[in-house]
């Protein structure tokens, strides 16, 4: 093949995901000390990376947050500038030569819908396309994660990552370094009424996890009883969430998402704020059986298990300050082109 007709733009794409139960149990310490457990579902929601090769400036344009940065050569990659993540996914997957690297996402960034975990595994996509390199899911998650919290320095978990590299439904085990995967198979009848029951609601304020991720396991560390005590939960309610799936029982699972989000909010005061409480009257007085936060919690997204169509009740949640988001089910993990 002639030099002209390399393939100089590359893409790639990734899903991201409602966590039903178990966030935070993926975090270190804990995830290290005592294993966690997390079940979440892939969504049709999706981050997207496209590079193309060319001109004398590394370019990075975050379309997601409105930011661009030039760099004359890898030395503005330096750690500790902007857009921490695009430029810690060059650094470990080097480019040769000049491009501009553009990314941008499906909903709002900080909407606790584990955003930064699938731009993570988007950048490692297209990245080792371009490099001809070749990974599998688990790879793509690994490498994903050392990008964002060990190269970029943004401490977190390492569901969002599995989630974004595989898609679907799946029951993670930690037991740091080894992440066990189990697929959750729905029945497809179940699977459409969840998808048309779930209602996913952004609070129209965005949230920074690594503070709230900083104080509670600073807590955890420092022994706090409360806070042990709720991580131990949010650990057995993963276990117990990925029966109710698989057994195809909705008001189980509304029950579990409840008593899941009360555990949450017991690791830090600042979990729950004014606009999602009011996010979870509105929902209730529509028919929720049962919600709670996407993510870590303390702003971003929530989501509402409904008696009836979630399209029913979405007038309700827009009136008390909300943006519904759409949903469907990802079977797609990665993908890159």
């Amino acid at each position: 093949m002639r030099r002209r007709e390399l393939p100089t733009q590359f893409h790639a794409s990734a899903p991201m995901r409602l966590d039903f139960a178990g966030g935070w149990t993926d975090v270190p310490p804990f995830s290290a000390r005592e294993g966690g457990v997390v079940v979440n579902g892939a969504i049709g929601l999706r981050a997207h990376v496209e590079l193309k090769l060319g001109g004398k400036l590394l370019r990075f344009v975050a379309e997601e947050l409105g930011e661009t940065l030039e760099c004359a050569d890898s030395g503005g990659l330096a750690p500790g500038g902007k857009l921490p993540l695009l430029t810690a996914a060059l650094r470990m997957f080097p480019v040769l030569g000049g491009f501009t690297l553009t990314t941008r996402s499906d909903a709002p960034s900080g909407s606790g819908l584990g955003s930064s975990g699938a731009l993570g595994v988007a950048l490692v996509g297209a990245l080792t396309r371009v490099r001809q390199e070749s990974l599998d899911g688990r790879e793509f998650a690994a490498q994903a994660w050392h990008v964002e919290t060990i190269e970029a320095g943004l401490p977190g978990g390492k569901q969002d990552q599995f989630g974004a590299a595989l898609g679907g439904f799946h029951r993670f085990s930690f037991r740091d370094p080894d992440v066990g995967i189990e697929p959750v198979t729905l029945d497809p009848a179940f699977a459409a009424a969840l998808e048309r029951q779930t209602l996913v609601c952004y609070t129209n304020k965005s949230r920074v996890s690594g503070d709230t991720i900083s104080r509670v396991m600073g807590a955890y560390e420092r022994g706090d009883p409360k806070v042990t005590g709720a991580l131990r939960a949010l650990k057995d309610l993963g276990a117990a969430m990925a029966e109710a799936l698989r057994a195809a029982d909705l008001a189980r699972v509304g029950s579990l998402l409840s008593e899941n989000w009360k555990q949450q909010q017991a690791l830090d005061p600042g979990m729950c704020t004014a606009e999602m409480a009011r996010l979870e009257r509105a929902a209730a007085e529509a028919g929720a059986v049962g919600g709670k936060a996407a993510g870590a919690g303390a702003g971003g997204s929530m989501f509402f298990i409904m008696k009836g169509a979630a399209r029913d009740a979405a007038s309700a949640l827009s009136a008390a300050g909300a943006t519904v988001l759409p949903l469907t089910w990802s079977r797609e993990g990665v993908r890159a082109w």
